[in-house]
């Protein structure tokens, strides 16, 4: 454990940090959970919904430095082909 005062501040800074950044990734991973969950039930409106709120939720934790920029792109990008399906796989009225 630190002794010297600083080193114990930069301690409590960094639990804090580690605090901080867990609780904005598990935001993330829960909303895109969401989003996987109602593609999967095949509600495509409330997936369309979803998918902006999820976007951007990524996109601030890039800014946050939650995630990198690349598995941020990842993401967004198999995200939107996912809900994407769901209107290609729609049977055309007739």
């Amino acid at each position: 454990m630190a002794t010297h005062k600083s080193a114990v501040k930069r301690h409590t800074q960094s639990l804090e940090r580690r605090a901080r950044n867990k609780a904005n990734l598990t935001r993330l991973r829960t909303q895109i959970k969401k989003l996987r969950t109602t593609v999967a039930s095949k509600d495509e409106p409330a997936a369309r919904q979803l998918l902006p709120e999820t976007i951007a939720l990524i996109d601030r934790s890039i800014q946050k430095g939650i995630v990198h920029e690349n598995t941020a792109a990842r993401y967004k990008s198999r995200l939107t082909r996912l809900v994407s399906t769901l209107s290609a796989r729609r049977p055309s009225a007739k």
